[in-house]
């Protein structure tokens, strides 16, 4: 009988036989003889988590979902929060921007007349100071080169999207060269940041056109010091490439099946470019003895002997992402500290230009008594962790859907909808009511995806959401 087993039993009136982030997992060991349920003497209370006093530009609060871990081994979750600061009353930053067009045959008609109404709307929200490159490509790449914007300047930038026109196929690889090409042309003036903006509606087919070859471009390019987002529009591009450029890319991603609001998200990624506050953000994990990693959620985690590092996007003013990571921990003596893991946060201040590393430690107190275990458990960090692990469900129903499985997609909606009620038990209904609904509208959308087109978007909705679940909320549009 493991830990969990032996704990649920002995839980009796409790009632929380049910939760399944209710009680940190154990790790298969034999249960302790000694364990009780009530104590006389209760173990030392836990720091209540909260934001930690920055040095730099970003806010960073972490939080254990289970403050208090059963002697011997379990598992709980991490998470931890960074916000870029806000910057009352400062003056935007000059930006170095290029937009790379994708004018295919498939972008005939609609979408392409939406996507120039989209670059014009950019031009005028751009001041003199601001430099703007404008690409389109199709079999070959067209472009006007990166120029100040100043009002001689964006009358030539309006002429020169007037004369976009679908022709080709879809070299996105020379597209994304191209566009870097002309923002290096412009780095090292009064722009802080350097940003290309990747629209496109279709699966690459000229040029670089596998999957490795095109997210080592986009590396290449972040690696340059130019920030990589991307935007899809309709149901025919590749999501989880255009996902990876933005990820490596350390930008945003958006997904639109109305072209129509292209204008929104390029007006939304100028902002996030115009209000940096920092770049090249790594959180580290430092895991002490006791303490290995089950996973990192939803985001390319690298480990390296003690240390896991997970690369994040830029930030903006106000900002915020998350990051949820499952650690096993043991916990040893009784009403003693149990170390979980080093933090590290280290990145490129952009208001001080310096660079900045915050650290601290996240530690448990270790006990035998069932109800100090459960009473305790953080609501907060139990929630992030269910939609966590909610996103994880959401992923695999994508991808059963994009099969056409539609009954087992809907399986893993419905096991969501069981994570959000347990979950629901710890932290209150009202909590979880809004996850909840969102689970409701995903099967609704199933239900209703009859022809491929809606199998299409309901399988691109659900992996928007579960970015956003996995805690990439400022950086998904």
């Amino acid at each position: 009988m493991n830990r969990t087993v032996l704990f649920l039993a002995l839980a009796g009136g409790l009632a929380l036989t049910a939760l399944v982030l209710g009680m940190p997992r154990g790790g298969g060991q034999p249960p302790t003889p000694h364990v009780v349920v009530t104590s006389p003497t209760p173990p030392p209370p836990v720091p209540p988590p909260g934001p930690r006093a920055s040095t730099g530009s970003l806010q960073v609060t972490s939080r254990l979902s289970h403050p208090y871990v059963p002697v011997g081994p379990s598992e709980t979750y991490v998470t931890v929060d960074l916000t870029g600061a806000e910057v009352p009353g400062a003056k935007r930053s000059p930006v170095n921007l290029a937009v790379v067009i994708d004018r295919s045959g498939s972008m005939s008609g609609y979408k392409l007349q939406q996507a120039k109404q989209a670059a014009r709307h950019l031009v005028t929200l751009l001041r003199d100071e601001d430099r703007l490159a404008i690409v389109h490509y199709g079999s070959d790449v067209k472009s006007l080169p990166s120029l100040p914007a100043t009002s001689g300047n964006r009358e030539r930038m309006l002429q020169f999207i007037d004369g976009i026109w679908d022709d080709g196929g879809t070299n996105i690889s020379a597209g994304l060269s191209v566009g870097r090409t002309q923002l290096a042309s412009a780095m090292g003036g009064t722009a802080t940041v350097n940003r290309l903006i990747l629209m496109s509606d279709g699966q690459p087919t000229e040029g670089v056109s596998d999957e490795e070859g095109l997210k080592n471009v986009v590396k290449e390019i972040r690696a340059s010091g130019i920030t990589v987002s991307s935007i899809g529009v309709g149901t025919d591009f590749n999501e989880d490439l255009m996902q990876a450029f933005a990820e490596y890319g350390a930008g945003a991603y958006g997904f639109l099946e109305d072209a129509s609001k292209l204008s929104t998200l390029f007006q939304r990624d100028l902002q996030q470019a115009t209000t940096a506050v920092a770049r090249n953000v790594e959180l580290s994990f430092e895991l002490p003895p006791g303490t290995t990693l089950g996973e990192v959620l939803g985001y390319r985690a690298h480990q390296a002997g003690n240390t896991v590092r997970v690369a994040l996007p830029d930030f903006s003013a106000g900002q915020t992402e998350r990051v949820v990571a499952r650690l096993h921990v043991t916990g040893t003596t009784p009403g003693q500290s149990v170390q979980v893991a080093g933090l590290k946060v280290a990145y490129t201040d952009l208001l001080v230009q310096k660079n900045v590393e915050d650290q601290s430690m996240l530690a448990a107190v270790a006990t035998n008594v069932l109800e100090e275990v459960v009473q305790r458990q953080d609501k907060e960090a139990t929630v992030y962790a269910a939609r966590a692990r909610s996103a994880q469900n959401l992923q695999k129903a994508a991808e059963a859907m994009s099969q056409g499985k539609k009954a087992e997609a809907k399986g893993y909606l419905s096991q969501n909808q069981a994570l959000f009620e347990e979950a629901g038990v710890v932290a209150g209904a009202a909590a979880v009511a809004a996850d909840q609904a969102e689970q409701t509208r995903a099967m609704q959308e199933y239900d209703d995806a009859d022809s491929y087109e809606a199998q299409k978007a309901a399988v691109k909705n659900s992996k928007v959401k579960a970015l956003k679940s996995f805690g990439r909320m400022g950086s998904t549009y």
